[in-house]
């Protein structure tokens, strides 16, 4: 899944400190948290496994974005941080460049022929030409980096409080925020995004769980149930979770994928 101007100089204070570092729920812990949510009163889906594809076991997926035909995935953990554009039907690296390694790369959104790319606690993020990978500029934004995404005004970021910010992608500033809820419960942990359809899609850390979440108020339309897409016990660990998702919009193809996954899948969703 930075200093500014006036509007960042909100103070956004953040539910949840320890994030994306491999320290979480037990397996248990989070298979209850799944049960909680999918009982929510809003309409529950799950998906079928259309295809699968390779994906580098050893990448920490932190945000992915499907375009022309190709994958740009950006890569977290210190000193393993990258930006890669990637095969889809081989999950080959075609380009990739290193984050420096004090930053931990998060989110990723491309907007305009440029790739954003967060950091997780360093308050920095990078500008990218989605062609050559150049870094064209860095930014500053208040609090944590998680997830990003944009519609047709703004980039979207996540910061893993139940908060979700709209910022202009070219002065940084917060435009306006919306509070993650299903009901009146809070949705906490939002992770990595996706703009599809006129919905936020966002994993919820530590859970193999999605919400569609309504970008005008903040309310959760949909939870998808992605249990089982990857059992918990033929991951590497348990900071391989669930997060990574791409829409292919000229196909309407959706895709899936987690931290440190050997496969990336593309699904189709189905009501409960």
């Amino acid at each position: 899944m930075l200093n500014s101007k006036t509007l960042f100089s909100i103070a956004i204070s953040l539910v949840f400190a320890a994030c994306n570092s491999g320290a979480g729920a037990s397996t248990a812990e989070s298979q209850q948290s799944d049960r909680m949510t999918i009982a929510s009163n809003v309409q529950n889906y799950t998906y079928e496994v259309v295809k699968s594809y390779p994906h580098d076991s050893k990448a920490f997926t932190q945000g992915l974005v499907f375009y022309q035909g190709v994958f740009s995935e950006s890569t977290g953990l210190n000193g393993s941080s990258s930006l890669r554009r990637v095969e889809v039907a081989t999950g080959k690296v075609l380009k990739r460049i290193d984050v420096p390694n004090q930053f931990f790369a998060e989110g990723l959104a491309l907007l305009n022929g440029h790739l954003y790319q967060l950091t997780w606690q360093t308050q920095r993020g990078f500008v990218y030409d989605l062609d050559s990978f150049d870094k064209l500029r860095e930014f500053g934004y208040v609090g944590e980096g998680w997830g990003l995404t944009h519609d047709a005004h703004s980039l979207i970021m996540s910061d893993g409080s139940n908060r979700i910010r709209f910022v202009d992608p070219e002065t940084f500033e917060v435009q306006r925020m919306i509070t993650v809820q299903d009901g009146k419960r809070d949705i906490t942990q939002l992770n990595e995004l996706e703009y599809i359809k006129g919905e936020i899609y966002a994993n919820i850390w530590m859970r193999d769980t999605i919400a569609r979440i309504d970008p005008q108020s903040g309310k959760v339309n949909a939870w998808i149930d992605m249990s089982g897409l990857q059992p918990p016990e033929s991951r590497s660990d348990s900071s391989a979770v669930l997060n990574g998702i791409a829409y292919d919009e000229s196909s309407d193809r959706l895709f899936v994928t987690g931290k440190n996954w050997p496969k990336l899948f593309e699904i189709k969703l189905k009501k409960k």
